[in-house]
């Protein structure tokens, strides 16, 4: 698996410029160890990895008070995945927080793996909610924010969610809990790639306009592209610095992201990819960076 660096403690120093190269350069690392991890398997998904490494990167390299050697340092923030079967994005990103060894990814979906397919916290040092049905990450995160406040801890806790969760009522349920608590302690991202298991969110269940709803719940809201590195890092400074209510950043992303091969490809939700098409999908991803 590809070499990684530790990130500092959030926010990260240096001026803006170093931050956003920082930050690319661990989003490849991301992309690159996700298509590693898939190839043990053949299939997964893999499009939403690709596609969210950006955010990810961003999160976990410039963001995020952690302590790699002790995924249960108390004043750590927290990084909920409500959407489980996005965990091979986040291995890739714990390994790149150095939180577990870049050599465990080979492990990925094997018998007696820490790394299964969909995330869960009892198995992988580093992930604290169990993923599986959709809806319930942000309830958790309100939870836990609540508790939190009450312990005068200044953690943060991050919620990534995706659009197609948006279809889930808890979700909205929790969004209310947490504007009603005036938890600026929360900060949710929804991941926007417009595909779900059933097909098109829009043609599934229409949630647009995403931005105006969060904001009608009481959110501070922000969208951007999700695959803006530099956007990424001016609307997380934002959200971390707003008081008074919870932040959300909605981040259009795209499917596949860095690897043409399997940008356009159909059924995309869970793909399959051929033998032979995954050093394609490592070149062309390599490629891209030095374009």
């Amino acid at each position: 698996m590809t070499s990684l660096t530790t990130p500092q403690a959030a926010p990260a120093a240096g001026d803006r410029a170093e931050r956003i190269e920082r930050i690319r350069q661990a989003a490849y690392r991301i992309r690159r160890n996700a298509l590693d991890m898939g190839e043990v398997q053949g299939q997964g998904y893999i499009g939403q990895a690709l596609g969210v490494a950006d955010v990810l990167a961003a999160v976990y390299t410039d963001q995020l008070r952690y302590r790699p050697e002790d995924p249960h340092w108390p004043a750590r923030d927290r990084f909920l995945l409500s959407i489980g079967h996005y965990a091979i994005a986040l291995y890739a990103a714990l390994a790149e927080a150095g939180t577990i060894p870049a050599e465990e990814l080979e492990t990925y979906g094997s018998d007696d793996s820490r790394l299964p397919m969909s995330a869960m916290a009892s198995y992988t040092p580093g992930v604290e909610i169990s993923g599986g049905s959709l809806g319930h990450g942000l309830a958790v995160a309100a939870g836990m924010a609540i508790g939190l406040r009450h312990q005068g801890n200044g953690a943060r806790v991050y919620n990534l969610l995706s659009d197609g969760e948006l279809d889930e009522g808890s979700t909205w349920e929790a969004a209310l809990a947490c504007a009603h608590h005036g938890l600026d302690n929360v900060t949710a991202i929804v991941d926007v790639n417009a595909l779900q298991a059933d097909g098109p969110t829009a043609g599934v269940l229409r949630t647009e306009p995403v931005t105006d709803k969060w904001r009608a719940f009481g959110w501070h809201a922000l969208r951007v592209d999700g695959n803006d590195v530099a956007a990424l890092v001016d609307a997380l400074d934002e959200l971390r610095a707003h008081r008074g209510s919870p932040g959300v950043l909605v981040c259009d992303t795209r499917i596949g992201r860095g690897v043409p091969l399997l940008e356009g490809r159909e059924k995309a939700h869970f793909m399959r990819v051929e033998e032979h098409e995954w050093q394609i999908a490592r070149d062309q991803l390599q490629e891209g960076t030095t374009r």
